[in-house]
């Protein structure tokens, strides 16, 4: 009785540490299958692969930025915003980021072709995506970057709309005439 007791759990044990070995060949399965989507999508190659049922936010980051190197920008923010509220903090600040990436690009090439009202609109939504993935990740020295090239886009376009429209008053702003109190040294 005790012999058939041992028998049987010996053999449980075969079975579970077989169904292990099963589930952890087909992750490597499945992640081997992401790395060679992603490396097609690295180097340029449009495959056709069905993302909709992907769960992976690796493959969407990598699909919009092939879209994105094709100038297919709706796409590509299509593909990002599916994943911007996914995974962890630093995932979701990278989805952020190519986002603000994306609308960057699509607003430079509008303000190279004169649109300026579509280019500061994008330019604005590219400057809340930077702000949203330094939000999640106060470390991420490629958003701060970024953030500020379109800050200083931004002023550029608001410059040219005011030379077409007419030209502003120059005005001298004194500082301490617009800051309330009396201004103090130091002790």
């Amino acid at each position: 009785m005790i012999r058939t007791a041992t028998h049987y759990s010996y053999w449980g044990i075969l079975l579970i540490a077989l169904l292990g070995v099963l589930q952890s060949l087909y992750a490597n399965y499945q992640i081997s299958q992401s790395n060679f989507v992603i490396t097609q999508f690295n180097q340029g190659k449009d495959i056709d692969y069905a993302l909709d049922k992907a769960d992976n936010p690796e493959l969407h980051l990598a699909y919009g930025s092939y879209l994105k190197s094709k100038h297919r920008y709706d796409e590509a923010q299509a593909s990002l915003s599916q994943i911007i509220d996914r995974g962890d903090n630093k995932t979701r600040a990278i989805s952020r980021y190519n986002l603000g990436n994306t609308y960057l690009a699509q607003a430079i090439e509008l303000a190279e072709s004169m649109q300026i009202n579509e280019a500061t609109a994008l330019a604005s939504l590219a400057k809340q995506a930077y702000r949203q993935a330094l939000a999640l990740d106060s470390q991420y020295w490629d958003a701060k970057y970024n953030l500020e090239v379109a800050m200083r886009l931004l002023p550029e376009m608001d410059r040219i709309t005011m030379q077409d429209d007419e030209p502003a008053p120059q005005e001298k702003v004194k500082l301490w005439a617009t800051v309330p109190g009396f201004p103090r040294g130091l002790p």
